[in-house]
């Protein structure tokens, strides 16, 4: 019987971004309809899908081997786990996610400290509570199982989650505080982390998704040019940057490429147009290993 490495997928807002950055990984993933168990394209992979909040939890019990989960819910649970890295993806974009300390616009509030004696509801109840108590602020702190933001105007606040903070400003909430940063992290059970077969496997998976977050912020960019022009587009290109540069059948010009951000691509394509370049195209990537 092969040797087998169990993983955790979060179900709910990162289930379709994880399943994407599989898939750039090199990993084909299909879920059937109602099913907690994705079908991956390795025989020395099996995949669960749990809730993110629980995720830890069944690492650090060995339930499974590894798993995919927010830092905010390992500190939640405080799990005793391998932090193997960290991914920074999420379910809307490429940055952090931000727990935060928010109030109704209307309200007097302005800093925590004006919390003193209040309720606030939130599903980061250890974290938050560890927050007032470090500024030996006196409040309660109640679960809330979901529609938090209803809640900041029943109640004196709520600590609510956001990337892009539109669904507090859709709710008329003003922030106050921010209670922690937290990004997706890739962790591991100690004694899997310990097996020799786990630990390749886990070590390989993690180089294979970092490359695929990697790939999502770069493409390559080719071009055509006079040698003539060479120098002038090289002190286009950012320092760090080494192109590969062949000759082209007539001798007088070369074919340029180079792996850039997406948005330096952008800037650079006038400024390439101008020095005679031709030819110019972009082209994403999968995934950049570095």
């Amino acid at each position: 019987m092969s040797q087998l490495l169990r993983i955790a997928i979060p179900k709910g807002s990162l289930q379709e971004s994880t399943f994407d950055l599989l898939r750039r990984a090199g990993f084909d993933v299909q879920l059937s309809s109602r099913s907690y168990f994705p079908v991956i394209d390795d025989p020395e992979l099996e995949m669960v899908m749990f809730r993110a909040q629980e995720i830890s939890r069944y690492v650090e019990d060995g339930v499974i081997d590894m798993g995919l989960t927010g830092h905010d819910w390992i500190c939640e649970n405080g799990s005793d786990v391998v932090e193997v890295c960290e991914l920074v993806y999420s379910k809307a974009t490429a940055r952090p996610a931000h727990w935060v300390l928010a109030v109704p616009n209307e309200s007097t509030v302005t800093k925590p400290e004006d919390l003193a004696g209040g309720i606030i509801a939130t599903e980061l109840v250890n974290v938050t509570r560890k927050y007032f108590a470090d500024k030996k602020i006196d409040v309660k702190v109640e679960f809330s199982w979901g529609a938090t933001e209803v809640k900041a105007r029943l109640l004196d606040g709520i600590v609510e989650i956001t990337e892009t903070g539109s669904s507090l400003r859709a709710n008329n909430l003003k922030i106050i505080g921010e209670i922690m940063t937290s990004t997706t992290r890739l962790i591991a059970n100690k004694q899997a982390w310990e097996d020799p077969f786990k630990r390749e496997k886990i070590e390989g998976l993690t180089l294979l998704l970092r490359g695929a977050i990697e790939g999502r912020k770069r493409v390559g960019l080719k071009m055509n040019l006079s040698k003539a022009k060479l120098a002038d587009v090289l002190n286009l290109l950012p320092a760090e940057k080494s192109p590969t540069i062949n000759q082209l059948a007539d001798e007088k010009f070369v074919a340029l490429e180079v792996i850039l951000e997406e948005k330096l691509a952008r800037d650079l394509v006038p400024k390439l147009c101008k020095q005679g370049a031709t030819g110019i195209f972009t082209y994403p990537l999968l995934k950049v290993i570095p």
